[in-house]
């Protein structure tokens, strides 16, 4: 019924019948399916950092949520990526929320996206376009250098070894499209991304 980026890992819905496969379509089409991820980011995407403010298409909402919306299409030279324009391509809204961050000083942060719309590498490319990419991303993300003195020497060696983007759906929800039953998942992290994480967050 939908998609996930190659190397993100955690939940999709498949419909097993025509019935089901229509009745899904609909509820992605008024946005009504629940999809939460989890990601590991660069930097502190927070509301008290001033640089956001001047960043276009984002503001914060209630709860320090950050809302990105833009327009997203093929990038102009590199038809394999996706780019942020605000004029032409296809509207797109991710939220996010900053659950944690770590390093001292901070250099990564835990944060949940939920997606208003789905389009190709949409988190990923919002993410970028405000500062801070997810780590691991091959094509948006960068490899950033982090401090010797930011994080422990088992964390940094972890960071440096992931090698995807630190992306997760870790929830879905929808109506079942037979019976109109709540269905509600959510997935465990993968070890990749449950051992980094359980390492950060030893380092304070």
């Amino acid at each position: 019924m939908h998609r996930i980026d190659k190397d993100t890992s955690g939940l999709l819905v498949v419909a097993k019948s025509d019935k089901a496969h229509h009745g899904l379509a609909k509820q992605f089409e008024l946005h009504k399916v629940e999809r939460a991820y989890r990601a590991i980011c660069y930097g502190v995407p927070d509301a008290n950092e001033p640089r956001l403010r001047g960043v276009r298409g984002v503001n914060f909402e209630a709860g320090n949520v950050m809302k990105i919306t833009t327009h997203l299409a093929r990038h102009r030279t590199d038809r394999q990526r996706q780019a942020v324009f605000f004029e032409g391509g296809r509207h797109a809204v991710t939220r996010s929320r900053l659950l944690a961050s770590y390093g001292c000083p901070a250099t990564l942060s835990l944060i949940e996206c939920r997606l208003e719309t789905g389009r190709t590498h949409q988190i990923r490319v919002h993410l970028a376009h405000t500062g801070h990419g997810l780590l691991g991303d091959p094509v948006y993300g960068g490899r950033r250098k982090i401090g010797k003195k930011a994080l422990s020497e088992a964390s940094l060696a972890l960071v440096s070894g992931f090698s995807r983007q630190a992306l997760h759906a870790a929830v879905l929800g929808f109506e079942h499209p037979v019976s109109g039953e709540n269905m509600r998942f959510e997935a465990p992290y993968p070890t990749d991304f449950k051992t980094l994480l359980e390492a950060l967050e030893k380092d304070g």
